[in-house]
């Protein structure tokens, strides 16, 4: 199973960027979908945006809809969450998570996580 080291994150005032990485360690995302979750305080992990084995789909939650932008490298070892213009609601503790093939909404189908950051969104 990949390890999955996340980077990035932090305290950004609103309307701020951060970008996180989700890096793979020791194989690639070739054949694995990527989400990005993130946990407010006291609530329940949410999807945020997702990427599928080809790169070929990338949903998004309405929430960061023309905010965020997720991508990969070429090598398809390392696959990025970029936020914009962010809000105070953006605050949370965010995830990378993999499962094969295709990107889906719910975390319980995800078989592999990354240990979280967090990101606050100061207004």
């Amino acid at each position: 199973q990949v390890q999955l080291v996340q980077s990035g994150g932090g305290l950004v005032q609103s309307g701020g960027s951060l970008r996180l990485s989700c890096a793979a360690s020791g194989r690639t995302f070739s054949t694995t979908a990527v989400g990005w979750f993130r946990q407010p305080p006291g609530m329940e992990r949410e999807f945020v945006a997702g990427i599928n084995w080809s790169g070929a789909s990338t949903p998004y939650a309405d929430s960061v809809k023309g905010r965020f932008t997720i991508s990969r490298d070429s090598a398809k070892t390392t696959v990025y969450l970029q936020m914009n213009n962010l809000k105070p609601e953006d605050t949370a503790v965010y995830y990378c998570a993999t499962r094969p093939m295709s990107v889906t909404s719910t975390p319980t189908l995800y078989n592999n996580w990354g240990q979280g950051t967090q990101v606050t969104v100061s207004s």
